[in-house]
């Protein structure tokens, strides 16, 4: 039997869809619709750079240009329809799949003591029920309000005091839970009061939690490996994800094709068989600022195979041409990353500075590009609170 080929300019139209990206940025984006653009994507990552905005308001702003950012608070802190936690790092997801991060906890809380006790002093372990009787008598902590008393290091996660590593150990074991940020300082509860009793009892077992880690998965990257379906969520290990895919596709559940690549090799991936009936739209040729966290960017080599990207996907210019320590983020304008673009926000005088913008080789500049272009700087730069913007000479890297 011939195994399907996806074209690449398929490819990239299903996956930008898969992503919402592949429509105008326009439409509601707060209350039920943020929440059903967030359970869409799957996940926000948190990031606490915030050169032009924090990555998590990055990327629901490339989506929904109505979006503000006390949008997403709102359903943290007081709908709590959305829960902060771990995929590949630390992201903001559905509450509705706290259960299947339970087996993850499992797993997590002699593996993280091993590891953690080779990197801080192994004393954080002994203050667990300290830390957790604390909160559950006086109610929400930071790590600034533990550890009266403890070593202070100057820097760098492995300094942490002890009672703060326990913090971060019980938040990342589902003993506690993110009730707030002040700032970007993470606030904790026990789990149980942040996000109720529903969400807690729900225990699926870990073939249930495969199954849905797996569909998933595969629904919000369109096509994949087993390995990249597995590193998606990270809720369940390549081995658990290769027998997914091995026992779906033997059902005909899910069928293998291949996707050629932008430089014209093919690559062996699983899908839904419903793929090779769709139509998915034409991104519209509007020109997107991405933050480098997005989640269509996740997985850096398999965005630089399928679109073809001549740089890699890379948070910082070379030494050599950084002036300013800038970061650096992606451009998409439809289906095409088109190049990167060195900015920042200075709120201090509400100027957006944009140093230079690296196009992709063999790409044309035309004055009607290089306007759409600065009309995406221009809105991006009023989300993140500025009046006005300015180009350094030369910006134009051509």
């Amino acid at each position: 039997m011939t195994i399907p080929v996806l074209s690449n300019p398929l490819a990239r139209r299903l996956f930008l869809h898969a992503h919402a990206l592949a429509e105008p940025p326009t439409g509601p984006a707060k209350g039920a619709d943020l929440h059903a653009l967030i359970d869409r994507i799957g996940f926000v990552q948190v990031d606490s750079i915030n050169t032009v905005e924090r990555a998590h308001h990055m990327i629901l702003f490339a989506r929904r240009q109505t979006y503000q950012q006390t949008n997403l608070k709102h359903l943290l802190e007081r709908d709590r329809s959305l829960w902060e936690h771990w995929t590949h790092d630390a992201s903001i997801l559905p509450a509705q799949v706290f259960g299947h991060w339970k087996h993850r906890f499992t797993r997590d809380r002699d593996r993280l003591i091993r590891q953690w006790t080779g990197w801080q002093r192994g004393e954080f372990v002994e203050k667990f029920d300290t830390v957790l009787q604390r909160i559950a008598d006086h109610g929400p902590v930071s790590s600034s309000d533990v550890g009266e008393g403890e070593t202070r290091g100057k820097g760098g996660w492995w300094d942490w005091h002890p009672s703060k590593a326990a913090l971060e150990y019980l938040w990342r074991v589902g003993d506690i839970s993110v009730t707030r940020r002040d700032g970007f300082k993470k606030v904790y509860d026990l789990t149980e009061r942040v996000l109720g009793a529903d969400h807690c009892a729900h225990q699926p077992t870990e073939d249930d939690t495969t199954d849905w880690a797996c569909r998933a998965a595969l629904t919000r990257i369109a096509f994949g490996t087993s390995g990249e379906i597995a590193a998606y969520w990270k809720a369940v290990s390549p081995d658990a994800a290769k027998d997914w895919c091995d026992r779906a596709a033997a059902r005909g559940d899910i069928i293998e094709i291949m996707v050629a690549c932008a430089d014209g090799s093919l690559r062996r991936s699983y899908a839904f068989p419903e793929i090779l009936s769709q139509t998915p739209p034409d991104p519209p040729p509007r020109i997107r600022i991405l933050s480098p966290f997005d989640p269509a960017l996740r997985d850096r080599k398999r965005t630089e195979r399928l679109f073809g990207f001549h740089y890699r996907i890379e948070v910082f210019v070379p030494e050599a041409q950084r002036q300013y320590g800038y970061y650096v983020f992606p451009v998409l304008e439809g289906a095409q990353l088109i190049g990167r673009i060195d900015a920042k926000a200075y709120r201090d005088d509400s100027t957006f500075r944009v140093r230079a913008f690296w196009p992709e080789p063999n790409l044309r500049l035309p004055l009607a590009r290089v306007a759409r272009l600065q009309v995406a700087v221009e809105k991006l730069a009023a989300f993140a609170g500025c009046d006005r913007v300015a180009y350094d000479t030369g910006w134009l890297q051509v």
